[in-house]
């Protein structure tokens, strides 16, 4: 885009239009990420301003009619308004406009349009750097001002199509990696929830581990790459991990999975086999490799590596029970699996079905390498079975026959062996073998009275 097509576009955006009508005391300049959105013929959702006077704040906020709230700490303080699906920061400029733009993160975010005098500031040739399609740092020093650019770059990298990140970056970001930890945990899982879920996640995680970063927020990938590479495995634990994210974002997208769920599975995904480097084994024997109870290692690392980054525990269950069951569809993959065995992996996992389905291909084929064998076009069948019987399920759900306190009344204990026998019983039902209330009422005296 040119830079005249460019000043038209922005002058052309309502928000843009709606601010230039007002009278500030002092200069105003749209700056940083939705000039660089603009270019690439986005609609900004946020938007960066600059502000010479302090007064001019009040003026943005008659304009959307919400008051500004202060994030961040001293020196550098931004009001942010939210109003109208969008939200604006403001900040008080300390120096010329010129020295704001030196100390941003990228050069195709260091740009600023004057609202007043109408026209471009591009100090730092971030211009260039868009038609080029190059993330740049600004200044290596503004990674060590704020470490979580470094992780930033990377987040450019897996969402915008086509950008590249400059060697040079590259090359600070591995000597710097070590202070991603100075950031704090929340902003970086907000930059991982984006990668992962990006169109170019398997190529963001690839961009991870050259820099360095990804071994450091998550060291229990790089045992799995070290497995991998002192075991000399053909399969490898931590490659198949990663190449599983070639084909997350086709399968979360043909499943229709909800921002949510997608994310979900992406960690999932990451974490699903890391326990498999504390559960190695080999059959002397049989020449084979084992890895027993590995999902179960799996979801209590992924559990502390999740609380590290401050996920909430909704979001950390969620996971976890995903990882747990991962193998599952795979354990019934084969021509001696049943439709009752098909109805009662539904019933237990309920909703979460076509996340753990999407799950189950991205780790299929990223062992496969996306090639088709007999045993990947069983386990796609089954998938497909899986996911009928999820859409027959939600249509008319399984009734709950009885409940803890109908168990009271019968005259059971309050304590584990309630939540036993409610299992005993839904196992029965989803089975075929009780179909009425009075039947498991019945099940249910029959295992008092055997002494359960």
């Amino acid at each position: 885009m040119s830079t005249d097509n460019l000043l038209k576009a922005i002058e052309e955006e309502p928000v843009i239009q709606e601010i230039s009508r007002c009278n500030f005391a002092g200069k105003v300049f749209l700056v940083g990420g939705a000039i660089r959105e603009i270019f690439l013929n986005k609609s900004p959702k946020d938007y960066d301003f600059a502000l010479t006077k302090h007064q001019d704040l009040h003026i943005f906020e008659n304009i959307f009619g919400a008051h500004a709230f202060l994030l961040g700490k001293k020196p550098t303080q931004v009001q942010r308004i939210v109003s109208r699906n969008i939200s604006l920061d403001l900040c008080l400029l300390d120096g010329s406009i010129e020295d704001d733009l030196s100390r941003r993160d990228f050069t195709m975010n260091a740009l600023a349009f004057d609202l007043t005098e109408r026209h471009l500031i591009d100090s730092q040739k971030g211009i260039d750097d868009l038609n080029t399609k190059t993330i740049r740092c600004a200044s290596n020093q503004n990674l060590l001002d704020d470490p979580l650019r470094m992780l930033k770059a990377i987040r450019h990298f897996a969402t915008l199509n086509g950008f590249v990140v400059d060697q040079n970056l590259v090359d600070v970001i591995q000597t710097l990696k070590h202070h991603i930890h100075e950031a704090a945990p929340e902003r970086i899982r907000y930059e991982m929830d984006q990668i992962v879920v990006a169109d170019q996640a398997f190529e963001g995680l690839r961009m991870l581990q050259e820099v360095g970063l990804l071994f450091e927020l998550f060291p229990e990938l790089h045992a799995l790459k070290k497995l991998d590479e002192e075991k000399q495995f053909v399969l490898e634990t931590y490659g198949h991990t990663v190449d599983g994210f070639r084909y997350l974002p086709f399968y979360g997208k043909e499943y229709q999975l909800d921002e949510k769920d997608f994310r979900n599975v992406a960690y999932a995904l990451l974490f699903h086999d890391i326990g498999k480097a504390h559960t190695f084994s080999h059959d002397n024997v049989k020449m084979v490799v084992h890895f027993f109870y590995h999902e179960k290692f799996s979801c209590d690392l992924a559990t502390l590596a999740m609380e590290k980054l401050r996920f909430g525990s909704l979001d950390i269950r969620t996971v976890v029970r995903l990882i747990e069951n991962h193998m599952r569809i795979f354990l019934i993959s084969n021509n001696e699996a049943t439709d009752k065995a098909i109805r009662r992996l539904v019933y237990k996992i309920g909703d979460l079905t076509p996340a753990l389905i999407v799950l189950t291909l991205c780790d299929m084929y990223g062992s496969s390498g996306g090639t088709e064998n007999e045993s990947t076009v069983m386990v796609k069948k089954r998938c497909g079975e899986v996911l009928q019987a999820f859409n027959e399920w939600r249509k008319k759900p399984l009734p709950r026959l009885v409940t803890g306190h109908d168990l009271l009344a019968l005259g059971f204990e309050q304590g584990p062996q309630i939540g036993k026998a409610l299992c005993e019983i839904r196992e029965k039902q989803i089975g075929g073998e009780l179909i009425q209330r009075e039947e498991a009422l019945c099940f249910a005296m029959n295992l008092l009275n055997n002494g359960y």
